[in-house]
């Protein structure tokens, strides 16, 4: 069985800048700084990182309890957020019908990788009912380096199934570099995609094993899943 680990923001949906907007509504309302993340890089990073530059960058040293207290205002900004229509939330091109048909394969198991806090990961998930496409995943709350989420992932699937994958049967799917080179370590395949903010050039420059520009064309996806 090969284990199938995706992305979020960029690679499975864009959700308008709710997340930075959301992390912004929270930022001013415990701290009293506007446009808190105006300056700080989120693509591709975790939330914990994320919050650990914003806080640096205004003087804020994080005390106990800071981390959970920003996370609970978060997901209710969140959830607030991903409620406002905008043409720019949506799938990304061709992804339902992807999810769709490899969760039909019975040698293919879905999951996630990405730098979001699990409850996050949901809020953005549900909203465009595809959350129940993904068996496991590993998340920000797990690890806040990006390059420790690949062997969580893979415990995780030995928990369910039994045993740990081998590398070559884990593939990761994401739309930044940091998601190609956070996989490469662990010796596993990297799939990047150009529906994010990287043009494919950007990506190349990475030596992911396939590039694709969108996953619209599905069933030369799935071909390269099952080689």
């Amino acid at each position: 069985m090969k284990l199938l680990l995706f992305d979020i923001d960029g690679t499975l949906l864009l959700s308008g800048g709710a997340g930075r907007t959301a992390m912004n509504r929270t930022f001013h309302r415990l701290y009293g700084f506007e446009n808190g993340f105006r300056d700080i890089s989120m693509m591709g990073r975790t939330d914990p990182l994320i919050l650990r530059d914003v806080m640096q960058q205004h003087g804020i040293s994080i005390q106990d309890g800071d981390m959970i207290r920003f996370q609970e205002t978060y997901y209710g900004l969140l959830e607030q957020e991903l409620e406002h229509a905008d043409v720019d939330k949506r799938l990304c091109p061709g992804i339902l019908e992807l999810l769709e048909r490899l969760n039909q394969d019975k040698q293919m198991a879905l999951g996630l990788l990405t730098g979001n806090w699990r409850r996050g990961a949901f809020l953005k998930l549900r909203h465009f009912q595809i959350d129940h496409f993904f068996r496991l995943g590993a998340y920000a709350d797990d690890e806040a380096e990006r390059v420790n989420l690949v062997p969580v992932a893979m415990n995780r699937f030995r928990d369910l199934f039994g045993h740990v994958p081998a590398p070559e049967d884990v593939y990761v799917i994401g739309d930044t570099p940091l998601d190609i080179r956070a996989a490469r370590p662990h010796g596993v395949r990297t799939v990047a995609v150009a529906t994010g903010f990287h043009e494919p050039e950007i990506l190349k420059v990475e030596n992911p094993d396939v590039l694709f520009e969108s996953f619209e064309q599905v069933d030369s996806v799935i071909a390269y899943f099952n080689t």
